[in-house]
């Protein structure tokens, strides 16, 4: 079968790669569509560290193909989409409802594939960008056939992560002011969580100004190039600031844009040994400095929440999907997510 390998130097689509079948509590899936994320970008570059020979992906829906023993919440023939957060449901962080906290779902890579005998690692407990994976059950959500897998795909990383954060994380509330820094897949997806949270102020900045029709498509009520045009609109500052790049210079930025009680939410990921700086006498007028993995998800939860809001037209899938390639052009594929082209593309199978 077709996959998209690192092997620490390259990429390159194999059309040779193995999968095993389903042990107890595990499900493989047909993978019809996966996002490009920047996260697997970030895994070719070492921004995130990996080991590697590693099948790429964590973005992804398909069809169950198989379950393995003990499995009853998804069957063959069912619609998923796939989350990467592959928890235990029974440490105590589990048990609290805070699975991406679950120690059992971070740092254990699996080896499922196989190419000329040789084992290949899964990136993110889901390596979305093959044309099988296996997934433990708790990573695969049913959402109705009638969701097209392009737009599905999204739902499991992005729109976690973006829309997850601010009702999650942040728990932005009604009237509230946000500032969003980045306008990429996770930044558009935190505009349209603020504006389904009821933000009355929502600032998108991106210094690309091809970006602006996009943010305000998805809910910005004001498209900014820089930062330093917040204080205009806000003069006291804003409630929620979310950075979205990953750049040590702009979570200062954000966290000195915020008003008193105001909360910087780092969703942008830098490189794994940056330091950033901050005013610590800001940080007396009640301020916070909010990590945030994976949205502060419960993905069954969540991903169906998604789904239905999908379905109501209050959350944008369809419009996140910029352009779609067959996973031969991967390539071509992430030129244009490296240059800025796309909110998000995704490979198809």
């Amino acid at each position: 079968m077709r996959g998209v390998i690192f092997d620490g130097k390259q990429v390159q689509v194999a059309d040779d790669l193995e999968i095993r079948d389903p042990g107890p509590g595990e499900v493989l899936v047909a993978v019809s569509a996966a996002g490009l994320c920047h996260s697997d970008l970030s895994v070719v570059d070492g921004t995130i560290p990996f080991p590697v020979p590693v099948v790429l992906g964590h973005e992804g829906a398909g069809v169950v193909e198989a379950v393995g023993e003990g499995v009853t919440h998804v069957g063959p023939g069912d619609h998923v989409s796939l989350s990467t957060l592959a928890n235990c449901g029974a440490c105590a962080e589990c048990d609290r409802g805070r699975p991406t906290m679950c120690r059992k779902a971070i740092g254990m890579p699996r080896q499922p594939f196989t190419r000329a005998g040789q084992p290949l690692y899964q990136f993110a407990s889901n390596s979305a960008f093959a044309e099988r994976t296996l997934v433990k059950a708790v990573q695969a959500v049913r959402i109705p056939e009638d969701i097209p897998m392009s737009s599905a795909a999204l739902i499991g990383c992005g729109v976690l992560t973006g829309v997850g954060a601010v009702l999650n994380r942040a728990r932005v509330d009604r009237g509230d002011s946000v500032v969003v820094i980045g306008t990429g897949g996770i930044g558009l997806n935190v505009i349209q969580g603020a504006r389904i949270a009821g933000a009355s102020t929502i600032v998108a900045v991106d210094a690309n100004p091809a970006k602006e029709a996009a943010a305000r498509q998805f809910g910005a009520t004001h498209f900014l190039t820089a930062t330093d045009g917040v204080r205009d609109i806000l003069p006291t500052g804003a409630d929620h600031a979310f950075e979205c790049v990953g750049r040590v210079e702009l979570i200062r930025r954000a966290i000195d844009l915020l008003d008193r009680h105001g909360q910087a939410i780092l969703l942008g990921v830098p490189p794994a040994t940056a330091e950033a700086s901050f005013l610590v006498s800001s940080m007396y007028l009640d301020k916070s400095i909010l990590g945030c993995r994976y949205g502060s998800s419960r993905p069954q939860r969540d991903i169906a929440l998604y789904a239905r809001l999908y379905r109501e037209g209050r959350l944008l899938l369809d419009e996140l999907v910029t352009e779609t390639y067959p996973v031969e052009d991967f390539e071509k594929a992430a030129a244009d997510a490296e240059a800025g082209r796309v909110a998000r593309g995704v490979l198809t199978f």
